[in-house]
């Protein structure tokens, strides 16, 4: 009998288009400058796999990719990282590409295209996510999971399995759902892990104990709340916990989200307490920030662990 996988993403995979040092300033009627750009794979399932299997995890992807040179950019970056991709679904809708435009502090600003409302049914394809020990929602109010029925589906489907069920979030682009929309998927969710905008934007909160208490209530059991710069939050079933972030140069925050993320599955698949899973996943994120692009710093376990014994907060 084939062994699990230890994690299978499920979600959008695309491109990002990143420019770095946008000067708004014309040098022709239709021409601008900018310090840098770059083309890398992105979107939630893909970061989290990828830096998954970077961290030693079996990992796989249930994602939908056009037959185009985007697809092909993303099936490159997966090949090469070792996740496996016997779950892709191909489609005749085009591989979305996100536009990012990098601040010089890290931060960024992003524009999407009706490509990114492209809602493949992961939940039509149970036999390709039910064969590992944890799943990797990504991310909820995004296409495909901007549809209470396939959240739901997808999640009571891989609890039936007995996976571990991790999800993130994203503010809402071209369909907008609530947490009540989601109430009847939300118990299903051992691990929720918005970031600081978008709890205060589903919680109404600002507070994070505060927002972290709106998501128990509609039934997650725990609660990560991503303070960028400021840490993180915690809040479940192993009590409460405020990490400060790790000091780091930051050129790009692009998928420290996501790679937080794969550091704290890494983390409590391998049996390490909450706090210790937090510090984890912290330091997979700000390793992320110091280079551009979602996959481009983050190497191995090693390299993290090395981060964390340097590091000292």
């Amino acid at each position: 009998m084939q062994e699990k996988f230890d994690l299978v993403c499920v979600g959008t995979a695309l491109v990002d288009s990143i420019i770095k040092g946008f000067d708004p300033m014309p040098v022709s009627a239709s021409g601008y400058r900018a310090k840098s750009s770059a083309l890398s794979a992105g979107g939630e399932a893909v970061n989290v796999s990828i830096a998954a299997a970077k961290l030693g995890l079996r990992a796989k992807i249930l994602c939908a990719l056009g037959e185009d040179g985007a697809g092909a950019i993303v099936e490159d970056a997966l090949s090469r990282f070792g996740v496996d991709m016997g779950a892709v679904v191909r489609g005749e809708a085009p591989t979305p590409v996100t536009t990012m435009f990098v601040n010089a502090d890290g931060t960024r600003k992003s524009i999407t295209n009706e490509a990114h409302r492209h809602n493949f049914h992961p939940e039509r394809e149970s036999t390709r996510f039910t064969d590992a020990r944890a799943i990797a929602v990504g991310s909820l109010f995004r296409a495909p999971f901007d549809d209470a029925e396939i959240i739901l589906s997808v999640l009571k489907t891989a609890k039936a399995h007995g996976m571990r069920t991790f999800a993130d979030t994203k503010l809402p682009n071209f369909r907008a759902l609530t947490l009540a929309d989601i109430r009847e998927a939300m118990p299903y969710i051992d691990f929720i892990t918005p970031n600081e905008d978008e709890a205060r934007h589903f919680s109404g909160k600002t507070d994070p104990s505060e927002m972290a208490r709106v998501f128990l209530s509609y039934g997650a059991k725990n609660v990560v709340v991503k303070l960028g710069a400021k840490g993180c939050y915690y809040l479940g079933e192993a009590g409460q916990y405020r990490l400060p972030a790790f000091p780091v140069d930051a050129a790009d925050a692009t998928g420290a989200g996501d790679n937080f993320l794969a550091g704290l599955v890494c983390e409590l698949l391998r049996g390490a307490e909450v706090p210790d899973a937090l510090r984890f996943a912290s330091a997979c994120g700000a390793i992320c920030t110091s280079a551009v692009g979602a996959s481009a710093a983050l190497q191995s376990r090693a390299q993290v662990l090395e981060f964390l014994e340097k590091t000292k907060l």
